[in-house]
């Protein structure tokens, strides 16, 4: 369990941060350039549980992935090659992302399928969450970014692209299941 009785280190007053493993990398290293990213998607989905009068039936689903999210900073806070999760270290599992794809397809159930890409928004619900998608898409380019110079767990990566997809999928059924959708026009502006 985590116990913090003091919130101020100043130990990140020379503009590094402390990773898992005890080293220190700049506060705009990559790996912490994906770590804050992830914890900026956090932030949002949290944003979005707030909503007034949207995803009460979903903030389980939401909250468990807030909580997902923790795991993948702690994740992307361990450097190194071995990813997996042991009592001492966080991992990503790929029954994570499993369990975002069971409930993306059973939210699709309900749902027509698309017949125009959509603009974010619609509900304010809705676009809460459109905006934690375009997030986690951000936080997966950290990521991606990341891996391609050092390693990083691929079931993270899974997750985070599997999530962006669930994030997508809740909106439209934040939008009466499709149906409040807001349709893109191309060339409107012509």
């Amino acid at each position: 369990m985590v116990k913090l009785n003091k919130i101020y280190t100043r130990t990140g007053d020379d503009g590094t941060t402390g990773l898992v493993d005890g080293s220190r990398r700049a506060k705009h290293d990559a790996r912490m350039e994906a770590i804050g990213s992830v914890d900026e998607a956090n932030s949002l989905i949290g944003f979005a549980v707030a909503a007034p009068g949207g995803v009460d039936v979903h903030e389980a689903a939401l909250i468990r992935i807030q909580n997902d999210l923790f795991d993948l900073g702690a994740d992307l806070a361990t450097p190194g090659e071995d990813f997996a999760p042991s009592e001492m270290v966080l991992r990503i599992i790929p029954a994570q992302a499993e369990w975002l794809e069971r409930q993306i397809d059973a939210l699709n159930e309900a749902m027509a399928p698309l017949t125009s890409f959509i603009l974010p928004g619609g509900t304010e619900a809705a676009a809460r969450v459109h905006l934690a998608r375009a997030t986690v898409r951000r936080a997966e380019r950290a990521a991606t970014a990341l891996a391609a110079i050092e390693p990083v767990n691929p079931a993270a990566l899974g997750y985070l692209n599997r999530l962006s997809d669930y994030l997508f999928v809740l909106a439209r059924a934040l939008n009466a299941g499709g149906a409040g959708d807001v349709l893109w026009v191309p060339g409107q502006s012509r």
